[in-house]
């Protein structure tokens, strides 16, 4: 066994280990380092102002955001709300780009453009899209808003209910994200033989038959994969609700319910104060949640992989 180890005898069994440290010190530093002191921080009344004293206080943080008042019914409207977030992202986005990718990927004149066209909204940062939305869904005069006006329609977009501008943020999400399932299904269908889809048209099968037996099953890695990504970022999903939205009642999800917690966010007459250790519990409430449904979805989707794929 000595003989075959690659990197020599003496201090050069060392090497592989200090070619680690780099990468070892910038995880400790960037991942680790922080989300070993979210959960200290959780167990304080930390309020990340400069002077402030730090008490430590236990479960209280838990324990209001769980069970105390209004408070903790507030937090399980957040809750629920990003739930219903991330099934509405999730299902619309995972089919709509397995409708693109199949369309894209016919291999016809203009595909490629489409590809990019689908594409370009992954590259703009949150902010960017927020922005753009904003302009293109004013009430006052915005293209969507004229065309409504013109079909005898009135919407108020995000300005509008609850409900309304929820709706709309699960839109733009959706619209802002659907490049990359495109492409993770794209991918997936070029590693597909040609050969296969022949024997099944040379077999009498039809376009359902096909995709249903050698397109569908196939897809198995990419249809994982892309389940996966949309479920655990419609769960942690908050930036465009503070770029479209704001701190506004009705609508926050738990994301923004943290970051709002965290460094304050005032919008009209509500207020969150400075409380990064309430902060800190509840990110690792949302922590637990997005483990605990990720790794149930990657048990299924494993099960199912074997089942399919073999």
């Amino acid at each position: 066994m000595v003989d075959n180890y690659h990197f020599g005898r003496g201090r050069a069994r060392w090497a592989p280990y200090l070619l680690l440290l780099p990468g070892m010190f910038f995880y400790l530093l960037i991942m680790l380092g922080p989300s070993l002191a979210t959960t200290v921080y959780s167990f304080t009344d930390a309020t990340g102002i400069k002077g402030a004293p730090i008490h430590w206080v236990g479960l209280a943080n838990y324990k209001e955001f769980l069970f105390m008042g209004q408070a903790s019914r507030d937090n399980y409207g957040a809750l629920g709300r990003t739930l219903l977030f991330c099934f509405f992202v999730t299902t619309i986005q995972f089919t709509l780009g397995l409708v693109a990718a199949l369309l894209v990927n016919q291999r016809l004149k203009g595909s490629s453009l489409f590809r990019t066209l689908f594409f370009m909204p992954v590259i703009l940062g949150a902010v960017i899209v927020g922005l753009v939305w904003s302009l293109f869904l004013y009430p006052l005069g915005g293209p969507v808003a004229t065309l409504f006006t013109a079909i005898g329609l009135h919407s108020e977009f995000f300005g509008g209910q609850p409900t309304e501008a929820f709706a709309w943020v699960i839109a733009v999400q959706i619209w802002a994200n659907l490049g990359i399932t495109m492409m993770i299904f794209i991918a997936g269908l070029q590693t597909i033989p040609e050969e296969l889809y022949e024997a099944g048209r040379i077999d009498g099968a039809g376009s359902w038959q096909v995709f249903k037996n050698v397109t569908w099953p196939l897809l198995t890695p990419a249809v994982n994969t892309n389940l996966l990504l949309c479920i655990i970022g419609g769960l942690q999903a908050w930036q465009l609700f503070l770029v479209l939205l704001g701190y506004r009642n009705g609508t926050q999800v738990l994301g923004y319910l943290i970051f709002a917690q965290g460094f304050g966010q005032t919008s009209g007459s509500v207020t969150s104060a400075f409380r990064q250790g309430y902060a800190a519990a509840a990110s690792i409430v949302l922590f637990f949640l997005v483990l605990i449904i990720g790794m149930a979805t990657q048990t299924i989707l494993r099960r199912r992989e074997e089942r399919v794929v073999g």
